[in-house]
């Protein structure tokens, strides 16, 4: 498996792959390592932070905060706040850390793993491809593999040479960003405040967001106004300063800001495009490479993360002779649906939240509208959820044996605790991305029992015996409870956490069917071509 990119994207892909027990080789342009940027920051919503420490190993908690809350506020009143667990044990906490630290604990995994090679140095040339390799040159080098995947970033050479267009908008959205070291009146908490009540000279203070990172440092964004004059609108050091100094007295309701240490400065720009295609032959798109978005508190990194735990598990399922070829053609279906949906629904927000007019004088507008933003902050709703696969081909048709469940068919399970056939405990997210699928038992009362006692009593035996007559490898697993599962409830879940069915009780003709949906043996898609523009890529084109 070639994959190009040494970026989060690529180095989790690899990590991912080897997980499945694929090696790969990472083609890295640079000479390895990330250029140390303060005011460069990710933010892991609960999902993606477990991914990550699936598969580093853990660690990755110090390398970031937990943030304790998050608050938004508009003028001088608090219209939300909320408080996370951030506890280890509380997942609902989201985690932020400098991009650079994210991918130094992937590169320090991949530089550790077998199935891995690095390949410093390796600038891509050129792309060949037949029916059974593709072939990469790398700075006169020739490497080979199955297939390829690009995670080469928003300029990415692979979609260049593979030749698939890049529509979107330029420029959607620009913020001056700062980190700096200071003591802020909500210690931990995330804050996002609109139309501060403190005058400014700066053009643009009408809305800033402030998260916290480690050792006392926060990163602030102010949104910037459309563009107009690029040069009358260029963030000098001077403004910036203005922008800080002006922004912590306010806070402080003082006339001088308190002592603040100013880390790095920048200004971020949103843009949203969406690839065409995300796959063409044995050669993939993933991360900035098929899209960009980001906007409302969007993370778009987090969506590259999702494209490579969705690809992983599919390709290693298909090399390994356990599902057709036609699987790998759901990649692009399930990921390029999710992400235009992201893009559709942050198209539709924008009007409403930075275009004023009559929408602004409507009651319970603002309310509203500081939803949309936490909810985009948040990893929540339309603008900041993981997204679902309701319309994916790998989903079994309906049958009565269904029940409903808080989790719909398509979307991330929940993280309960569950046990293993062998009498271990964890959490459900912790036993995922491995080549099987999970068959989890809701049996209340399990978890006060020795497992010798539930083992071989109830339904136990004869699910045991459904799973190990799947077509598929899968791990069966028992857990106390499920949100909105009655008891005996039977849960199929891939190997990225998403939901394939729930059953009552033992039904091994549906248990079956829903496996072998879930692994493409009933697939008839075609290969992708060029899809015609829907909705969601023609509002995202717009310029």
């Amino acid at each position: 498996m070639l994959v190009v990119g040494a970026g989060p994207v690529g180095l989790t892909l690899a990590l991912a792959l080897a997980r499945l027990e694929v090696p790969s080789v990472v083609l890295d342009e640079g000479q390895g390592g990330e250029e140390r940027r303060a005011a460069r920051t990710v933010v892991l919503h609960p999902g993606t932070a477990a991914l990550i420490t699936r598969i580093t190993g853990g660690g990755l908690t110090r390398l970031g905060l937990r943030w304790s809350g998050w608050r938004a506020t508009r003028g001088r009143r608090t219209a939300f706040e909320t408080r996370f667990d951030t506890t280890d044990s509380g997942p609902g906490a989201p985690l932020h850390l400098p991009q650079h630290a994210l991918t130094g604990a992937l590169r320090a995994a991949a530089e550790q793993e077998r199935l891995v090679t690095l390949a410093p140095g390796s600038r891509l040339d050129s792309v060949e491809q037949d029916g059974t390799e593709v072939r990469a040159r790398a700075r006169g080098t020739w490497w080979r593999g199955t297939h390829l995947v690009g995670c080469d970033g928003a300029r990415s050479t692979v979609r260049k040479l593979l030749d698939i267009r890049f529509p979107g908008r330029t420029a959607v959205e620009r913020h001056a960003v700062a980190t700096l070291r200071a003591e802020l009146p909500w210690p931990g908490q995330g804050v996002l405040h609109r139309s501060p009540p403190w005058r400014s000279s700066a053009p643009f203070a009408g809305e800033v967001v402030a998260r916290p990172l480690p050792d006392g440092a926060w990163r602030l964004d102010w949104l910037m106004p459309p563009p107009r004059d690029p040069a009358a609108d260029l963030v000098t050091p001077d403004v910036l300063v203005t922008l800080v100094r002006e922004t912590l007295a306010g806070w402080h309701g003082a006339d001088l800001p308190p002592p603040y240490e100013l880390l790095d400065t920048g200004v971020h720009t949103v843009h949203h495009r969406l690839a065409r295609r995300w796959r063409r032959g044995r050669a993939f798109l993933a991360g900035d490479a098929a899209h960009l978005l980001g906007s409302l508190g969007g993370q778009g990194l987090e969506e590259g993360l999702r494209d490579a735990e969705n690809l992983a598990w599919k390709l290693a399922f298909v090399l390994r002779g356990k599902a057709p070829e036609s699987l790998l053609d759901t990649y692009q279906t399930e990921r390029r649906a999710a992400v235009a949906t992201r893009l559709r629904a942050a198209d539709q927000a924008l009007p409403i939240l930075r275009g004023g007019g009559l929408r602004t004088y409507v009651p319970g507008t603002a309310r509203a509208q500081d939803a949309l933003l936490v909810d985009g902050h948040l990893g929540r709703g339309a603008l900041g959820g993981p997204g679902g696969y309701g319309s994916s081909p790998l989903l079994p048709s309906p049958t009565d044996a269904d029940v409903t469940v808080d989790t719909a068919p398509g979307e991330p399970v929940a993280d309960v605790r569950v046990t293993a056939e062998d009498g271990s405990s964890s959490g459900l997210w912790e036993l995922l991305g491995r080549c099987a699928l999970s068959v989890v038992l809701v049996a209340p009362g399990t978890g006060v029992w020795e497992r010798r006692h539930w083992a071989g009593a109830g339904i136990m035996p004869a699910l045991a015996e459904a799973v190990r007559a799947l077509p598929v490898p899968a791990e069966l697993l028992v857990t106390e409870a499920y949100p909105g599962a009655p008891a005996h409830t039977v849960l199929l879940v891939r190997p990225d956490g998403r939901l394939v069915a729930a059953l009552g009780g033992v039904r091994p003709a549906q248990l079956r069917a829903a496996a072998e949906a879930a692994t493409g043996a009933n697939l008839t898609v075609p290969s992708p071509s060029a899809p015609e523009p829907d909705a969601a890529e023609r509002a995202a084109a717009r310029s």
